[in-house]
């Protein structure tokens, strides 16, 4: 394995254009993902100026604005962050597979890293412990998913 040249991303070369599109829905949830996601960024260095924050009313709209933005440009990756809880029918499957669904066909499709910080969950327990507290910070993760893509890119 040692003669095989191998690419992978870093945590050190952060630069680059950051999207975050972000659901309002379940936003005492979400708020927490956002700040995780940004303290992330800019916490390897990028600057304020590259991180762009875009509203949508909820997990159903992350993909198509998603879409809009990759397709528009100037940007090197973007992150949705968002909180579907199950409820008792089967709305949340409807909602939870399809963002995923599109989030990755935009990714796809579009070229452009897309990283999926959309927390799908059965209880507001559970979306509670995955924005920051006893199982970390989901939007911090999907950060640093986006960024080690920025990275790997900029080899490729």
């Amino acid at each position: 394995m040692k003669d095989i040249k191998t690419y992978e991303g870093t945590f050190t070369d952060a630069a680059g254009r950051y999207a975050l599109v972000v659901a309002r829905f379940n936003s005492f949830v979400v708020e927490a993902l956002l700040e995780g996601a940004v303290d992330a960024l800019v916490r390897h260095g990028v600057n304020t100026s590259d991180i762009a924050i875009y509203r949508v009313p909820g997990a159903w709209e992350l993909p198509l604005a998603a879409k809009r933005i990759a397709e528009k440009g100037g940007v090197d990756a973007i992150i949705t962050l968002g909180a579907v809880i199950r409820g008792g029918t089967a709305h949340f499957e409807y909602v939870a597979g399809e963002a995923a669904k599109g989030i990755a066909a935009v990714q796809n499709s579009t070229g452009v890293p897309v990283a999926f910080g959309v927390l799908t969950v059965d209880t507001i327990e559970q979306a509670i412990e995955r924005s920051g507290t006893k199982a970390g910070n989901k939007g911090a993760e999907a950060a640093m998913s986006a960024v080690e893509m920025v990275s790997l890119f900029k080899q490729l």
